[in-house]
């Protein structure tokens, strides 16, 4: 027996040693085989930046030339799905909204003013000399975007530049060398963006827009520490293991809303992954949070995700928001909610949230729209009533649903009356003004098997 037991606790530490080992291995292969995954998905993304660029290059030079109507609010649209989805991409990247304020604001001036010059088309508008001006300086920044983002390209794979290693907790030399050739890269790509003069149009993102003060923040100061304790509530205190601020960039008075950054990295995952989370100065709210983990393909239908982000506002406070349009793409669902009182869909009032279809996981997060426009409205009754908008319509055109909107215009938001339906085979929004009864606002719905995009 004694020898027995001589033998086996040996045996039995042996057998532990190997375990141990054999964990430590596929514990080492895990983490390799995430950082090498979270490096393709950087890879790709900065890729897809590069390339939807260059289409908004291509098609504003294609605008410039066109004649025909038709064949500008063609092109004048995918400038403006091109600009979004670089947008969408650039905001997935390992880098804080202050470093890239003047970039996403020149993707947003190049969507609206798009936009804005296909209402003026379908409205019977040609082009002006002024319009083709701003087009040309728009697809001359545009270009030297290109310049430098290829200029970047190229100097980041001279360097061996991973992107992982801007979150990653690596060797602080390594890291900081890191971050000073991506940033250096970044801040002459945003001095050459900085030099696009303002536009002065009828959009939501004209500069006059972009730089008035937000409705929706209380006038209270917050400190980095107080931001810090807000934004690991937000993300869920028990499924944060550490936190990172960084540091404000020069340029971070260009933000929209300015804010606090962050890094939150998860419990139970690997150290590479960072979730990217703002919370405003004022006030102390989540503005947005982006979890750029990759996604596998999914089996989660689009209601079953709409539910779990209705829960996850309601949540987070949200009350009276109702879904809108929803685009899908990459294992990844994009809704938009908007704000409803007493009965009154408000479109400014706009959160924008990203599902995982693999598990239902929020992986993005943008109120920023919300907290610039919601504030305590008073309404004005209607003038006119349903049936008296209703006339203001097309007699051929079939309503399938009408209800009360506010909608914006410039600086200003309008009481209307919304009216969905179909003409010639066409799915369209009608907006009739509920106090002059004028038409403000048509839009075509365009749907397909990935979502519902307006034009």
């Amino acid at each position: 027996m004694e020898r027995r037991r001589w033998w086996i606790a040996p045996s039995l530490l042996g057998l532990a040693f190997i375990i141990a080992l054999v964990w430590g291995y596929n514990e080492y292969t895990t983490k390799n085989q995430l950082g090498v995954a979270l490096e393709n998905h950087y890879q790709r993304l900065f890729f897809d930046v590069k390339k939807h660029v260059e289409n908004v290059q291509v098609n504003l030079s294609k605008a410039m030339l066109s004649k025909s109507r038709d064949q500008n609010v063609l092109l004048l649209s995918q400038i403006m799905n091109e600009a979004y989805f670089a947008q969408d991409k650039l905001g997935q990247m390992p880098i804080t909204h202050a470093e890239t304020a003047k970039t996403e604001k020149f993707l947003n001036q190049v969507a609206d003013y798009s936009y804005y010059l296909i209402q003026t088309h379908l409205q019977g508008q040609p082009i002006t000399n002024e319009q083709k001006a701003s087009l040309a300086n728009l697809q001359q920044n545009s270009a030297t975007f290109n310049q430098e983002l290829a200029k970047l390209q190229s100097e980041l794979a001279d360097k061996n530049f991973l992107f992982g290693s801007l979150n990653a907790r690596q060797n602080k030399k390594v890291r900081e060398g890191n971050e000073k050739i991506f940033q250096t890269s970044l801040t002459n790509i945003e001095k050459n963006v900085a030099k696009t003069p303002e536009l002065i149009y009828d959009g939501p993102f004209a500069d006059q827009m972009i730089n008035r003060k937000p409705l929706g923040l209380e006038n209270r100061d917050v400190s980095k520490n107080e931001a810090e304790k807000i934004a690991i509530d937000f993300f869920g205190a028990n499924r944060v293991q550490d936190i990172k601020s960084y540091e404000e960039g020069k340029d971070s008075s260009e933000v929209r809303i300015p804010s606090y950054t962050f890094n939150l990295y998860p419990k139970n995952t690997s150290k590479e992954l960072a979730v990217y989370m703002g919370v405003s100065k004022k006030g102390g709210h989540v503005l947005w949070m982006a979890n750029p983990r990759p996604v596998t393909k999914g089996s989660l239908s689009i209601k079953e995700a709409q539910n779990k982000a209705l829960e996850y506002l309601k949540g987070k406070g949200f009350e009276g928001m109702e879904p809108n349009y929803y685009l899908k793409y990459d294992g990844t669902v994009l809704f938009n909610f908007v704000y409803k009182e007493q009965d009154i869909t408000i479109y400014p009032d706009l959160i924008k949230l990203k599902i995982a279809l693999d598990n239902g996981e929020i992986v993005g997060f943008d109120a920023s729209t919300y907290y610039l426009n919601h504030n305590d409205r008073n309404f004005e009754e209607p003038k006119i009533t349903l049936e008296e908008a209703r006339e203001e319509v097309r007699g051929d055109f079939e309503v399938n649903s009408s209800r009360l909107a506010l909608i914006p215009k410039g600086k200003n938001e309008v009481l209307c009356y919304e009216f969905k339906g179909n003409y010639r085979g066409g799915e369209y929004i009608v907006y009739i003004n509920a106090q002059t009864g004028n038409e403000e606002q048509i839009l075509q719905l365009i749907k397909s098997e990935n979502g519902t995009l307006t034009f």
